[in-house]
């Protein structure tokens, strides 16, 4: 395993994090007489299969389910000066709701206390604010870590890169020790936030390289051959850990062999620029040569600027800029069933994954369309686009792993 500094809390995290989403027996908080005894034994495993490679930071979320407390039935076994334990608590309006939260966490993971504590999903700016007001949630957070239940605070997002680094940037209350963002190829729009993040000393865990950076452990027989002769999860940890601005990948293992490819991938990490680079010319020309663009306007989602977010002047509150991004992976590398994925969750993901698909773009008006798009460099396309990314992609809901 190797190590990195994680920002200013000193910690050496290995580059490879144990992500508590994919084992647990239930995403409903439920008590522990719903868990099976083999889920029992295959999360064992899996943590002790993670700590034997030098995976010592695990990392868990009251939001997911029976994970914690599944978690306090192991973590005792472990020696806890060799293991780094991060939960996450949802920030609140009431932020002595938070504190009885946090509370209950560390009661789920039978430790006194926890090495990083996240603010989970500051998404936007009510949650921004619930979290650095004076009172709130994360001088709640400071006041646990005065006592010793919390070694380092934090927070997750899965914002807008603007709502990202005001968020990064606060001072109130100390401000964050840590952030656990997305960034990886598909998905490149967060490195402002990353060096943001890096510039205030910052820890950086990227979450979800493997499901969300485009669920690689099932890629299309396209992206397999633009990878090779990598593996695209082999591909996408090596773009990722050849930049230092980023400390660690979280893996979500659902059972210990999970680990192997992406302990593969560290055998080559000194050779990453090398072995990256005809990988990424092959996929930006394929992109190009699909969508007719610069890869970067893709890969940043940014589509040449003029086009509005979907919470400003968005026609239908329509997340345009994530539509058209998923559109071009599809077309370009063949990723519709990640593309159906997260295109039919516009609409239904709430905060974690805000604005409205292109379904009801029939019942917009062509004026409006055109008012909204037309600052765009592609506004003669944007329209047909969007109506082709909804034949592409939409169909049947598809619930959030949460939701299963």
């Amino acid at each position: 395993m190797q190590y990195r500094r994680f920002g200013r809390t000193e910690l050496q995290m290995p580059v490879i994090s144990c992500g508590g989403m994919r084992y647990q027996q239930t995403w409903d908080d439920a008590l522990l007489d719903v868990v099976e005894d083999e889920n029992q034994r295959n999360l064992e495993a899996t943590i002790r299969r993670a700590v034997e490679l030098g995976v010592s930071h695990i990392e868990t979320a009251r939001g997911y389910g029976t994970s914690e407390r599944q978690l306090g039935l192991v973590l005792p076994k472990l020696p806890r000066d060799e293991i780094i334990v991060q939960t996450k608590i949802a920030p609140n309006a009431d932020p002595e709701v938070f504190r009885q939260q946090c509370l209950e966490s560390l009661e789920r993971l039978n430790l006194e206390y926890v090495d990083l504590l996240g603010l989970h999903g500051i998404n936007n700016y009510e949650l921004h604010w619930q979290s650095v007001r004076p009172g709130g949630c994360l001088e709640v957070a400071r006041e646990l870590q005065a006592e010793g239940k919390v070694r380092h605070v934090g927070f997750s997002t899965h914002g807008l890169t603007h709502q990202i680094l005001d968020t990064i940037n606060t001072d109130a209350h100390g401000g964050f020790d840590y952030v656990n963002l997305h960034w990886y190829y598909i998905s490149q729009w967060n490195w402002p936030a990353v060096e943001a993040a890096a510039a205030r000393d910052m820890g950086v865990f990227v979450i979800s390289p493997n499901d969300k950076g485009g669920l690689l452990y099932k890629p299309s027989d396209k992206l397999v051959e633009l990878c090779g002769p990598l593996h695209p999860i082999v591909f996408n940890t090596l773009f990722c850990l050849r930049r230092p601005e980023v400390h660690t990948l979280s893996l979500g293992a659902s059972k210990p062999s999970d680990f192997d490819l992406q302990m593969a991938a560290l055998e080559m990490t000194d050779r990453a620029d090398e072995l990256v680079a005809p990988i990424v010319e092959r996929l930006e020309q394929a992109l190009e040569a699909a969508t007719g663009m610069d890869p970067q306007e893709v890969l940043t989602a940014n589509f040449g600027a003029g086009l509005p977010l979907w919470d400003q002047d968005s026609p239908g509150y329509m997340n345009a800029p994530m539509v058209l991004w998923l559109r071009a992976l599809a077309v370009a590398y063949d990723m519709v069933e990640y593309g159906k994925m997260r295109y039919n969750l516009l609409g239904r993901g709430g905060h974690w994954f805000p604005g409205l698909s292109a379904g009801h773009i029939d019942s917009l008006d062509d004026e409006q369309l055109a008012k909204a798009f037309k600052k765009s460099p592609h506004a003669d396309d944007v329209v047909g686009w969007l109506r082709e990314a909804d034949e592409l992609l939409g169909g049947e809901a598809v619930k959030r792993l949460s939701q299963e």
